[in-house]
């Protein structure tokens, strides 16, 4: 759904530049309570990755593809307003290195992509968690929903904008019909999509997708109680191995009104059984090994998986050649970068520049990102620290 430049009129573009400008601003200042030591590396790496799937166009209808969004996916595992960053990361990237995504429709662009999606998704995940069973399996419908909502609420974002914008005379209920349609059916590869991805992260870190930190229990440690030498009459006295007041093994928050006999437990299973002695829930595994399995997958899909993609025009693509509204779409300003349309210059085998493409905006797009949100991240340490 990248707009191109021409199909908004300039002062439009303009007020969504603002209003995307605006956007960011806010959520600068938000990612600074969303984001911690381990958060910042993986906003990075979502960025990264929401990249390097936007380059799997998947068939939806005859003749029509779609890609992933993105905005869900980053609000769920990072956060709403570190979600919004993630995405106008992405789209700035895509626009300046690759051409993808007009210049003057940025605003456009990370207003309709960015924030209307992470915004909806956000909004509509955590209203799930709240009503559906605590679980894995309510994570996973939830992501799902959210995903699948929030694409054809883009489709009509930029409907109203092309309404007051637009530079052709489309009816606008034509567009609204035909945007809003097809992008539902691509609102299904993105829920997948994003289903799969959170379903993922939360089967190995569920601390680390932020949308859902209160939908698992914290992890409590239990321990069996231990007997001391007593005399006939005496009480037994209950004792076990000391640990700090609040925290379980592995830095863990347990409950302060817990014992020494609660037992290690998540949401998605109790364990009831006694234990026969000192237990805990294994630690989580690291959290760099998480990062360097994403930072895999998104080598692998945008270096390699990406030549199979399907090559048929997306949503808006097509409706705008069905409807007219591309009458007046102007040439991109970096329409002659060395990595224009996802190949890289002067590199003559197809498969070799798109693969090369891809990695060079996997690694390109993970390190603006993490920079951004490294930065992001000691500003509101530093802030915390100076009003302390």
């Amino acid at each position: 759904m990248h707009v191109p430049d021409g199909f908004i009129d300039a002062p439009v573009s303009a007020a969504t530049a603002v209003v995307a400008a605006g956007a960011v601003a806010v959520s600068l200042r938000g990612a600074r309570r969303e984001l911690d030591d381990k958060a910042a590396p993986l906003a990075g790496l979502v960025a990264a990755f929401v990249f390097a799937v936007q380059m799997l166009n998947f068939p939806v209808a005859a003749g029509t593809s779609g890609h992933l969004l993105g905005g869900a996916l980053a609000a769920i595992l990072v956060g709403p307003y570190t979600g919004v960053l993630c995405i106008s990361v992405v789209l700035l990237m895509q626009g300046v290195l690759f051409a993808d995504g007009g210049l003057t429709a940025l605003g456009v662009n990370v207003s309709v992509m960015g924030v209307v999606t992470t915004v909806v998704a956000y909004a509509v995940f955590r209203a799930l968690v709240k009503l559906l069973p605590r679980g894995r399996t309510s994570l996973t419908a939830a992501s799902f929903a959210a995903a699948l909502v929030s694409v054809p609420a883009a489709a009509a974002a930029f409907t109203l904008i092309y309404a007051v914008g637009g530079t052709t005379d489309v009816p606008t209920g034509k567009v609204f019909t035909a945007m809003v349609g097809v992008h539902t059916l691509i609102g299904l590869g993105e829920a997948a999509i994003t289903a799969l991805t959170v379903s993922a992260v939360a089967a190995v870190r569920p601390d680390l997708v932020h949308a859902a930190r209160d939908v698992f229990r914290p992890l409590e440690l239990r321990t069996a109680p231990a007997t001391s030498p007593r005399r006939d009459g005496d009480q037994p006295e209950r004792r076990g191995p000391a640990v700090p007041d609040g925290l379980a093994e592995g830095g863990h928050r347990r409950s302060g009104s817990d014992g020494p006999g609660a037992v290690a437990a998540d949401s998605v299973g109790a364990a009831d059984a006694e234990p026969a002695g000192p237990q805990a829930h294994p630690a989580p595994r690291s959290a760099r090994r998480l990062w360097v399995a994403g930072v895999a997958v998104a080598l692998v899909c945008a270096g390699g998986v990406s030549y199979y993609a399907s090559t048929s025009p997306d949503g808006l693509e097509k409706v705008a050649h069905d409807k007219g509204i591309d009458s007046k779409a102007e040439e991109h300003a970096a329409k002659d970068s060395p990595l224009a349309d996802y190949q890289v210059k002067d590199v003559a085998d197809e498969r070799i520049s798109g693969g090369l493409a891809g990695v060079i905006g996997v690694g390109a797009t993970l390190a603006a990102g993490t920079a951004v949100f490294v930065v992001v991240r000691r500003r509101g340490a530093a802030s915390s620290a100076g009003s302390a």
